[in-house]
């Protein structure tokens, strides 16, 4: 059986080989490039399963990249996962409207990025696959993102939507500390009105509910919070 292919376009050498020895560990077979011309040759020339796209190139940048293959014929059925980073909102929007099938945001969590190329591929293969199809699973505790439904082991836990938008982030980042900052902008967006402290609150019952589970998120004394990696 043939290997998928990945294409991976970054300009920067150790996110590529990060990409790709996670992505090859997993199975895939891994083409990179660093810049946007090399990326829409290399595109039309393989055909690849799927395109991990930077947003951040010298030359033709990561927008019009995805512009021109999801206006070619040729490129356009090939799936196309972005990399960007949190500040930019504008070139996110931007790329989802010209096609682009999903975002991942720096930094990231290789696990997470895989598992985005692989809903991608999928639903590309299967277009009646209902979108957003996916589970989370983490130290014991399950999100399905679909059903809006949260269990640890085999007991449901009932969140706010602020409770598990929360959640569902760090479960998206294992590892990875993030400021209350960080925390309101991922989950309400940059102008919402939520004071730092408000977080701690979220954090406090999200903790209570996952009672012996709430442990893995850990707070990371003057920085912010993390889930635990995994």
């Amino acid at each position: 059986m043939s290997r998928d292919v990945i294409l991976v376009v970054d300009d920067e050498v150790d996110i590529q080989e990060l990409i790709r020895y996670n992505l090859k560990k997993d199975g895939f077979a891994v083409q990179a490039v660093g810049t946007g011309e090399d990326a829409l040759a290399a595109a039309t020339d393989l055909r690849p399963d799927a395109i991990i796209l930077d947003l951040m190139l010298p030359g033709i940048d990561g927008t019009e990249v995805c512009r021109r293959l999801k206006s070619d014929s040729a490129t356009r059925g090939i799936p196309v996962v972005m990399l960007t980073a949190k500040s930019e909102d504008a070139d996110i929007v931007a790329g989802l409207e010209i096609g682009a099938d999903d975002y991942v945001t720096k930094p990231f969590s290789p696990k997470v990025l895989i598992a985005r190329v692989r809903a991608a591929i999928r639903k590309k293969r299967d277009p009646d696959q209902p979108a957003g199809v996916e589970k989370l699973n983490a130290h014991g505790i399950t999100m399905d993102l679909t059903r809006y439904e949260v269990h640890c082991d085999d007991r449901e836990v009932t969140l706010s939507a602020t409770e598990f938008s929360i959640l569902e982030f760090l479960m998206y980042n294992p590892g990875w500390v993030f400021s209350r900052n960080k925390i309101i902008d991922a989950v309400r967006g940059k102008d919402y009105p939520v004071t730092e402290r408000s977080v701690d609150v979220q954090i406090l019952g999200l903790r209570k509910k996952l009672g012996e589970h709430g442990k893995f998120i850990e707070t990371v004394r003057g920085v912010g919070y993390r889930l635990k990696a995994v």
